[in-house]
């Protein structure tokens, strides 16, 4: 979890962080006195939570939440002021909560439990994806899941990279094998590996985790915690995580870099 502060007023930025840190001592908390430079950070690092004094020089933070909103819709503001005539502002803004001062970490614990957008693992995954640098998958206690076949294991990071969307054999075999001809013996191939995978996700318990059609396959997404879904929906700690390297290992995926 990744949470910006700001105030212009030293001392009272130095109480909100601190109220922060005392109420969610495991997130990364970052304090700033300048919006602009708060802003900067959010636009460039990503933030899942934004403590922000409203009545600040320059740029309000009134204005600096409609800026982040367009950075992220989801991202949760929480405002923090000495004064309640913003109250409307702050709910036509859809923000996550509302803080009078003085803050104490009471009061950031309240709103940390009802945010507007929770931040929480997806409890109902049944594999942990990795699509930033290499492609790999783990079970939900942290070990890899062992393909038999390394095509077998592309064939399902195709299928995490469709997100969901229903993909024909053929197509699939075109983008492993890109110039070689659909015939009789590769979809034999295609086949077998198809089988393999499904072994393998079987054995994880994770069967489910493909859906099958009449030559089609495709990935249910609510079952999977990925990193390249989590960077979508903007989460801080998926934006942060992407260093420009999105499954290193197929070459079919080299072009999605310019989808981000």
């Amino acid at each position: 979890m990744r949470i910006l502060c700001v105030d212009d007023e030293p001392l009272a930025l130095e109480m909100l962080s601190q109220a922060v840190e005392e109420a969610k001592p495991d997130a990364e908390i970052k304090a700033f006195r300048k919006p602009s430079e708060l802003l900067a950070d959010a636009s460039a690092n990503g933030c899942d939570i934004a403590f922000l004094d409203i009545h600040m020089r320059g740029m309000t933070g009134v204005e600096l939440a409609k800026e982040l909103k367009t950075v992220n819709p989801k991202m949760n503001i929480i405002f923090v002021t000495g004064f309640d005539e913003y109250t409307g502002d702050a709910m036509r803004l859809h923000a996550s909560g509302y803080i009078m001062k003085p803050v104490t970490k009471e009061k950031v614990e309240s709103e940390l439990t009802d945010l507007r957008f929770p931040i929480e693992p997806k409890k109902d995954a049944v594999l942990k994806i990795q699509c930033f640098g290499n492609f790999d998958v783990f079970t939900p206690d942290g070990a890899p899941l062992h393909f038999e076949r390394s095509k077998s294991k592309e064939v399902f990071a195709y299928l995490v990279h469709r997100h969901g969307s229903s993909c024909t054999i053929k197509e699939i075999a075109a983008a492993l094998f890109e110039d070689e001809p659909y015939d009789a013996k590769q979809q034999t191939y295609m086949q077998k590996i198809i089988s393999t995978m499904m072994k393998s996700l079987k054995k994880a318990g994770a069967a489910k985790v493909v859906n099958k059609s009449y030559n089609s396959l495709s990935v249910n997404v609510n079952m999977l915690d990925c990193d390249y879904y989590r960077f979508q929906e903007l989460d801080a700690g998926a934006v942060n995580a992407y260093e420009c390297e999105y499954m290193s290992q197929y070459y079919w995926a080299d072009f999605l870099y310019n989808d981000f």
